[in-house]
């Protein structure tokens, strides 16, 4: 009798074992994607605070800063996804979060760039952070460093930038798109 619990027992920890060993490798996967996230997002933000003095500025009042890398097809609608995270200034917390776009206008093509949100009080940053946001503003500033430096400030308590391959624009058109927490943010 004694034999069989023991063997019973020896079976279960082997039934056990690539259970184990899959969960290790999805953390694994969970953690490259975070240090891949972090580590553009650094970059993204060290990118926009070089290339503008008043992105730079307004960032030195802000309480925080969200940073996504983007990517945007049109073919008569448009639609788009990507990934990124917000951080608390203060502290340095970082919650990975996904963003979705859509919408309607004469385009075609495919368009990769990165948006990055200074948040001037804590609680529109929060906001932001536990109830993700809808953005709906509309575009202020033409594309190039100039018409960032023109039209950079805060409006509702939010800086928005976004970094292109055609320079850098402020307040930029994200209407249609919407930001949410990411599971990579779960620690089970």
């Amino acid at each position: 009798m004694k034999k069989k619990i023991g063997l019973l027992c020896i079976l279960l920890l082997l039934l056990a074992i690539p259970a184990v060993a899959d969960e290790d490798k999805k953390e694994d996967k969970q953690d490259q994607k975070r240090a891949k996230i972090d580590a553009r997002s650094d970059e993204v933000l060290e990118e926009v605070l070089s290339a503008s003095p008043k992105a730079k500025e307004l960032f030195g009042k802000s309480v925080g800063h969200a940073v996504f890398d983007n990517t945007k097809a049109a073919l008569g609608v448009s639609g788009g996804g990507g990934s990124g995270q917000a951080v608390d200034k203060a502290t340095g917390e970082r919650t990975y979060m996904k963003m979705g776009t859509v919408g309607v206008g004469f385009g075609i093509g495919v368009k990769k760039y990165q948006v990055l949100m200074l948040f001037e009080k804590e609680q529109v940053f929060r906001n932001f952070v536990d109830n993700g946001w809808q953005g709906d503003t509309q575009a202020s500033a033409t594309a190039g460093k100039a018409g960032a430096e023109a039209e950079a400030s805060f409006h509702n308590g939010m800086a928005i930038f976004v970094n292109s391959k055609k320079g850098l624009m402020a307040n930029a058109d994200v209407s249609g798109t919407k930001y949410w927490q990411s599971d990579l943010n779960d620690e089970d």
